[in-house]
């Protein structure tokens, strides 16, 4: 009986510390800012069809400060890799471009179950966290799909650890009026910075900022 209080103590310890030092990352998180040291790497976080139109025009109001830049992109996005050569050409065409794709499994495809994208979206950390920890961010940027997810949750896990602090940015899709999706509601409290291009939505979510239309 002992041993078993002494293992659920220990347990209850752990989790508390590790909620601390979510909360003590997320709260900081606001002092930060991209680029006072010098060049900004960001990690982009690219979903297939128009969420990888929006993260692109975002990307074109960026400096050339922000480099390397690190797209990544769903095993299974056959479109994305295209579009993001096609923008770093024209959008660094005569300098050296320093960017790269990388492709993950992805948490969720469309239709698919609740209970299954509980698999897939593990299956996308066991890959994420890796990646994020060998690219090392200053900066997330995502703009809604769902393998945003587990690639926020890695870049949160180094501040967490001690290792770094990743900012994570996040731009609620234009098409999104009234509600906030699925991906937004479970990064609204980890984010540093939370945009929406929706008055209504800012009104409804106090901790977003509202710049008008950005894409």
């Amino acid at each position: 009986m002992a041993v078993l209080v002494g293992a659920v103590f220990a347990l209850s310890f752990v989790c508390l510390s590790f909620i601390l030092r979510l909360y003590h990352v997320v709260k900081t998180g606001s002092t930060c800012k991209p680029g006072a040291a010098g060049p900004v790497s960001v990690l982009v976080v690219a979903g297939s069809g128009g969420h990888t139109s929006e993260v692109l025009r975002l990307m074109e109001s960026l400096s050339a400060a922000y480099s390397p830049r690190h797209y990544v992109i769903a095993d299974t996005d056959r479109m994305s890799e295209e579009k993001i050569c096609s923008f770093e050409r024209s959008k660094h065409s005569g300098s050296e471009s320093q960017f790269t794709v990388c492709r993950v499994p992805r948490s969720r495809e469309v239709h698919q179950s609740w209970s299954s994208s509980v698999v897939s979206t593990l299956s996308a950390l066991r890959f994420s966290v890796p990646l994020v920890f060998r690219l090392r961010p200053d900066l997330v940027l995502c703009n809604g799909p769902g393998t945003c997810v587990p690639l926020c949750v890695a870049g949160l896990l180094l501040g967490i650890l001690g290792m770094k602090k990743v900012l994570i940015v996040y731009v609620e899709s234009i098409c999104r009026v009234e509600t906030l999706s699925l991906t937004g509601r479970i990064l609204y409290p980890v984010s540093d910075y939370f945009f929406v291009q929706w008055s209504a939505l800012r009104d409804k979510y106090p901790k977003s900022i509202f710049l008008g239309r950005l894409v």
